[in-house]
């Protein structure tokens, strides 16, 4: 008989955790939160410091009571609910609805599913983290107390079903503020005055340059008679190049991700909404069967506004760019990447080992895990590159009282 009970979220979860603790452990899954807030009523006591009444939701009633005959049959409990506010509050919420003894019970959190994250934590759990739990309880009570109380209004007056709460009142107001702004904008005609040229000496090549100054003023075309005017007129000049600029520019690579622009890019590359990054990314996190490894977690914790990256993941990093990439691709030193607003909880979204490619892994994934995994490996890789230098030419030429400038980028 297991001698040590495990509570996760998802049963994929449980499946990979099981892997890596052994016999003496059983994991079982709570599937989210156990507790909230009554649908029917308020739930928060307004008078006395806004005080919330939590009842177990009536689905997870039953979840409740095999959990607690498994409990009665083990000497330790593991709450191993994500690391978040929300998985701190989750974990919360069992120990009350299960009435567990403090000095039986620990908080193990992780960034990673792998052998050696999940050993470590349960090598030194925790205490529950109460100022995340509060912090999560004022989040639910505000969304309580806004939406409860002002979205009945919204039904009266606007359109039964809509709902008014934290974050859509300044969604909405935000949006009805820019529309104003659209409103307000005057419009300004402009052109500009593009010309096809070629060398002399090389007929066959051509560029473009751009009008950009007109007597030696910034040129500002307002109509399309204007337009027509001076391009008749610069069709009777000679051109000639003044002046060649070239110089470089390096470039630096983006950070890892966090959360919000994993969902921006996955959208612009992917074609993903947020709700499918999210769901495929809890998938990658959660851990996926591939092959004679069995179930394994391929990347970090998926909720994050941090860029920071562990320095044993920036060191295998590094040994890959070394092993698989030209010696120019490996700066001297690592790279680092910072976000002043970031909590800093967290680490940013990566592989758990950069030594699992997309290629290796793409028999194992379905088509869009394939697609988001690639996504954060390439962009976790080339964060640890060097910069990319860029060879900038600008190319000044005179036709009479018109400057033209031709730009490119190699």
């Amino acid at each position: 008989m297991p001698k040590h009970l495990v509570i996760v979220e998802s049963p994929a979860k449980a499946k990979t955790i099981q892997k890596f603790l052994g016999k003496d452990y059983e994991v079982t899954a709570c599937m989210g939160h156990v507790r909230d807030l009554p649908k029917t009523k308020l739930g928060i006591d307004l008078e006395h410091d806004f005080e919330p009444k939590y009842l177990i939701l009536p689905e997870k009633n039953r979840l409740i009571k095999d959990l607690v005959q498994q409990v009665a049959n083990v000497e330790t409990v593991f709450l191993a609910t994500d690391l978040d506010r929300e998985g701190e509050a989750i974990a919360w919420h069992l120990a009350e609805s299960l009435k567990l003894d403090p000095s039986r019970f620990s908080r193990v959190i992780f960034n990673e599913i792998t052998r050696n994250a999940i050993q470590a934590a349960f090598q030194k759990p925790l205490q529950l983290q109460m100022s995340k739990v509060h912090a999560q309880q004022a989040r639910r009570i505000l969304d309580r107390i806004v939406g409860y109380q002002l979205s009945p209004l919204l039904w009266k007056k606007i359109l039964r079903g809509l709902s008014a709460g934290r974050v859509q009142s300044v969604a909405v107001r935000l949006i009805v503020e820019r529309e104003q702004e659209i409103l307000a904008f005057q419009s300004e005609e402009f052109w500009k005055i593009i010309a096809q040229l070629c060398p002399i000496e090389m007929p066959k090549t051509h560029f473009e340059a751009e009008l950009k100054k007109i007597k030696g003023e910034k040129a500002k075309i307002s109509n399309e008679e204007a337009a027509k005017a001076l391009v008749a007129d610069i069709q009777k000049q000679h051109f000639e190049i003044q002046q060649i600029i070239r110089k470089e520019k390096l470039e630096k690579a983006g950070p890892p991700f966090a959360t919000s622009q994993l969902q921006q890019q996955a959208s612009i590359q992917l074609g993903f909404s947020t709700k499918h990054t999210m769901i495929i990314a809890q998938q990658l996190y959660e851990g996926l069967d591939i092959g004679t490894e069995g179930p394994v977690g391929l990347i970090t914790y998926m909720r994050t506004d941090s860029f920071q990256v562990s320095q044993e993941a920036i060191q295998e990093c590094r040994q890959f760019i070394g092993q698989n990439y030209p010696p120019n691709y490996l700066p001297d030193k690592p790279q680092q990447y910072t976000n002043k607003k970031a909590q800093g909880a967290h680490e940013a979204i990566r592989p758990t080992s950069v030594f699992r490619t997309p290629q290796q892994l793409k028999t194992y994934l379905n088509q869009d895990q394939y697609k988001l995994y690639k996504l954060i490996w390439e962009r976790f890789i080339a964060s640890q590159m060097a910069p990319a230098c860029f060879a900038l030419t600008t190319i000044i030429i005179q036709a009479g009282d018109y400057e033209l400038e031709a730009k490119g980028r190699q």
